[in-house]
C-alpha cells in the first residue's frame, strides 16, 4: 500500500514539474489573424507566390517561428514589425488556425 502511495504521489511530483503544452484555439487565432491576411491571405495561402503558404504547417512549427521573429532570433524587416507585441498565448492561438486550415502544400511529382 505504502509502495502504491508513494509511486503515486512520485508520479504527480514529475507532472506537475512537466512543461505543459500549449494548445492554441484556432477560432481566437482566426480572429487575431487579421494583420497576417495582409500577406498571408485570409485562406493561409499567400497573396503573392513571395510570401510562405501558412494553411496546413505544423502548428509547432508556425509557433517556433513566430516566437523567433519575436525574439530577434529570425530576421524579417517586416515580421519583426508586426510580432513584437505578440504574447505566447497569441502564437499559440495563431500557429493553430493556420495549421487547421486545408494544406496549401503541394509535392512536386515526376511524370
Amino acid at each position: 500500500m505504502m509502495r502504491q502511495l508513494l509511486g503515486g504521489l512520485a508520479t504527480a511530483v514529475l507532472l506537475a514539474g512537466a512543461p505543459q503544452a500549449w494548445a492554441g484555439d484556432a477560432d481566437a487565432g482566426k480572429e487575431k489573424s487579421t494583420t497576417c491576411q495582409a500577406c498571408h491571405g485570409a485562406d493561409g495561402m499567400g497573396i503573392d507566390p513571395m510570401y510562405p503558404i501558412l494553411a496546413g504547417q505544423y502548428e509547432d512549427y508556425l509557433a517556433h517561428a513566430l516566437r523567433a521573429y519575436r525574439d530577434g532570433e529570425r530576421k524579417n524587416a517586416i515580421m519583426a514589425g508586426l510580432v513584437t507585441t505578440l504574447s505566447d498565448e497569441d502564437i499559440e492561438d495563431l500557429a493553430a488556425f493556420y495549421a487547421s486550415l486545408p494544406s496549401g502544400v503541394e509535392t512536386l511529382e515526376e511524370e
